[in-house]
């Protein structure tokens, strides 16, 4: 089973990371208000970036690296993310 790192823009323009096995259902939680405590009180505006990890393990490690930045090194390299990617 694939595991995604997710970044959604929340309510503010701020940045909330996280890990699911299923993006989807997951963001339908946050946008319900079910989600964790932050997207409550600063509802998810839009899934900015999803990240394929092989295991959950390789998830969480990805989620701590990201969760450690700054704001601005998180939008930097969400920035960088985004200019690399291939559809």
């Amino acid at each position: 089973m694939s595991w995604f790192l997710y970044v959604l823009e929340c309510r503010g323009g701020s940045l909330y990371t996280g890990i699911s096995n299923n993006v989807d259902k997951r963001y339908a939680a946050h946008v319900a208000g079910k989600g964790a405590r932050y997207t409550r009180s600063f509802p998810p505006e839009r899934i900015a970036l999803v990240l394929p990890f092989a295991d959950k393990g390789a998830a969480l490690r990805a989620e701590l690296a990201v969760k450690a930045m700054s704001a601005a090194q998180k939008r930097s390299w969400l920035a960088a993310q985004l200019s690399t990617a291939t559809y």
